[in-house]
C-alpha cells in the first residue's frame, strides 16, 4: 500500500536531491524524511534510491513512481478541495423524487430558500408516488424522497429502515360541482356521497378512497379515473362526478367550478421527506430537509 505522505517525500527528495533538503522543505527532521522513504521501498518491495558517495539518483522503479506521484497527488489535491466545498455547501448535488402536489406546493418555495442560502449546492427533481419513490431512494437512484401514507390504511408503509422527517398532515376534502346539493355544506360525511359518480385520482388515492368508502358502507361507482389533479378537477366542475382530493392537491390547481367541502370523519395523509440515514449526514441533503421544513412552516401548514 504506497500512502500519499510517503509520495509527498520521494517527490521531495527526488526535486532537492537529498534528505535533509527535502527535510527543509517539508518541514521535518533529515532522520524522519530517511525512514520515510525506507518504509516506501518497503512497501514497493525494490530500491528508489541509489546513494553513491555524496549524490543521490533514482532507480528505474523511483523515476517511474516519481512520474506517477505528480498525477497522484495533483488528484488527492483536487479530490479534497472537492470534499471540503460539498462539506461547506459551496458545492454538492441532492437527487431529489418528490409526489406532484408536493412538487408544485412544498417543492418550490425550498428549493428556491436552498438556492438562495447555498448556490453551489445543485438540486435534481423527478416526480414519483409512493411506493415507487421509496423504491428509488432504497436502489439508490435519489437521495430524498418526498413521499405520504394515509393514517389508518390497512397496507401502511414500513420506514423503519429510513430516516423520516414528518412536514405536515394533509386532510382530504370531498370536490363538488358548484351547483350540487352539498355545495354550501360546511361538511360532508362521505356516505352521503354514495349515490354519486365518482372521479377517482392516482392508484394510491384510488385505493383509499375505496377503502374509506366500503368502510362506510358502500362501493363507489368509480365513472373515471386519472392520474392529473387539473383533470379531476376539471370532471368535477363539468357536472360528471364527485371527487376526494388532498388538500395539497387541491392548492396545486385552479378549482373552477367546484366547491370543496370539509370531510368529516377526517381523513389524512402523513406527508414526509424521506432519506437514508448515511445519506442525512451529507451536509447537502440536510440542507434540503431543513429548507423543506422551513417551507412547511412559513406557509402554516405544519
Amino acid at each position: 500500500m504506497i500512502e500519499a505522505r510517503h509520495l509527498r517525500v520521494l517527490r521531495a527528495v527526488a526535486t532537492t536531491g537529498s534528505f535533509s533538503a527535502a527535510g527543509r522543505v517539508l518541514g521535518c527532521t533529515q532522520p524522519a524524511v530517511s525512514q520515510q522513504m525506507k518504509a516506501l521501498e518497503t512497501s514497493v518491495g525494490t530500491p528508489l534510491l541509489v546513494r553513491t558517495g555524496r549524490e543521490m539518483r533514482l532507480t528505474q522503479a523511483g523515476e517511474a513512481l516519481v512520474r506517477h506521484a505528480s498525477g497522484i497527488l495533483a488528484g488527492l489535491t483536487a479530490a479534497e478541495e472537492e470534499v471540503a466545498a460539498i462539506a461547506g455547501l459551496r458545492a454538492g448535488r441532492v437527487r431529489l423524487v418528490s409526489f406532484p402536489s408536493g412538487s408544485s406546493t412544498l417543492v418550490p418555495t425550498a428549493l428556491a430558500a436552498l438556492r438562495a442560502a447555498h448556490p453551489g449546492t445543485r438540486v435534481s427533481l423527478e416526480e414519483a408516488e409512493p411506493p415507487r419513490s421509496v423504491e428509488l431512494l432504497r436502489e439508490g437512484d435519489c437521495d430524498l424522497a418526498l413521499a405520504f401514507r394515509y393514517e389508518g390504511a390497512a397496507a401502511a408503509e414500513e420506514w423503519d429502515d429510513l430516516v423520516v422527517r414528518p412536514l405536515l398532515t394533509d386532510r382530504l376534502v370531498a370536490l363538488v360541482p358548484e351547483r350540487h346539493r352539498l355545495a354550501r355544506a360546511e361538511a360532508v360525511a362521505i356516505g352521503e356521497l354514495a349515490e354519486e359518480p365518482w372521479i377517482a385520482g392516482c392508484p394510491r388515492c384510488r385505493g383509499q378512497l375505496i377503502e374509506v368508502c366500503e368502510g362506510a358502507g358502500f362501493t363507489p361507482r368509480i365513472d373515471f379515473a386519472t392520474d392529473d389533479y387539473p383533470a379531476v378537477v376539471g370532471l368535477v366542475g363539468a357536472g360528471l362526478g364527485v371527487a376526494v382530493l388532498p388538500q395539497l392537491a387541491v392548492e396545486s390547481v385552479r378549482p373552477r367550478g367546484v366547491r370543496t367541502v370539509r370531510l368529516e370523519p377526517a381523513v389524512r395523509r402523513e406527508i414526509v421527506a424521506l432519506t437514508l440515514p448515511d445519506l442525512a449526514q451529507v451536509p447537502a441533503v440536510s440542507a434540503t430537509l431543513e429548507q423543506l421544513a422551513r417551507a412547511v412552516r412559513a406557509a402554516g401548514r405544519a
